[in-house]
């Protein structure tokens, strides 16, 4: 059985009058496991998907079905778990608190969760930050930290809570090129761990990376290839 499947999803938004179909019957299976590239230009309808695989956007119709349960049918509380518990997201613009160490924005998914205690807590987040080589930064504040730096206390923040699937939207897009490959190639050294990676880009070096490649098009699928 597929860690998530998809069947069917369609989601429609109303822009300037028009009916813009974010997504419109796509269906995708995604093994525990999986390195999945999703491409295609922008509104294409790719970040829409990210965002119901995720739990943060529901489809009109369809289903998205995650190790049994339908995300559709979940309940709010459920819903508020899977993404806390399961799910990792990086964004393009970091998403870091301005005012908050780099240590304080790892663990805020196990504050904002009530996880453990505080001690738990900083041992939890000081094991993120090791994971992506960030110790020696723990008490910066993203002001403080280089780009490349920022994303990888996202990265950070995504893994503190161990979920099966980090879900990264655009993550090297403020990124030059030098540092967008230290963070993909972090990715990658999670995927070797087990960790199920969907990467949401329109950049070619990026999708090449990727063990499949799902091209979007006005919110249909019109390509899936093996990158490598």
């Amino acid at each position: 059985m597929a860690l998530i499947q998809c069947t069917n999803l369609k989601k429609v938004y109303t822009v300037g009058g028009e009916e813009v179909r974010a997504l419109d019957g796509v269906s995708l299976a995604v093994e525990a496991g999986d390195f999945i590239a999703i491409c295609g230009p922008s509104g294409s309808g790719k970040s829409t998907l990210a965002n119901v695989i995720g739990g943060l956007d529901q489809p009109d119709s369809g289903s998205v079905v995650v190790e049994g349960m339908d995300l559709a049918e979940a309940k709010d509380k459920q819903l508020s778990e899977y993404r806390n518990k399961h799910i990792g997201f990086v964004f393009q613009s970091f998403n870091l608190q301005a005012h908050e160490s780099a240590l304080e924005n790892v663990i805020s998914p196990l504050v904002l969760g009530g996880v453990g205690k505080k001690k738990e807590r900083v041992e939890k987040g000081m094991a993120a930050l090791a994971r992506v080589g960030l110790t020696d930064r723990a008490n910066h504040k993203p002001t403080e930290l280089s780009g490349g730096q920022r994303q990888r206390v996202a990265i950070a923040r995504a893994l503190v809570n161990e979920p099966s699937l980090i879900i990264a939207d655009e993550p090297t897009g403020n990124l030059d090129s030098s540092r967008g490959a230290d963070v993909m190639k972090e990715l990658e050294r999670l995927n070797g761990e087990g960790i199920t990676l969907l990467v949401i880009t329109h950049d070619p070096t990026v999708a090449a990376r990727a063990k499949r490649v799902i091209e979007i098009k006005d919110g249909k699928i019109t390509e899936t290839a093996g990158a490598r």
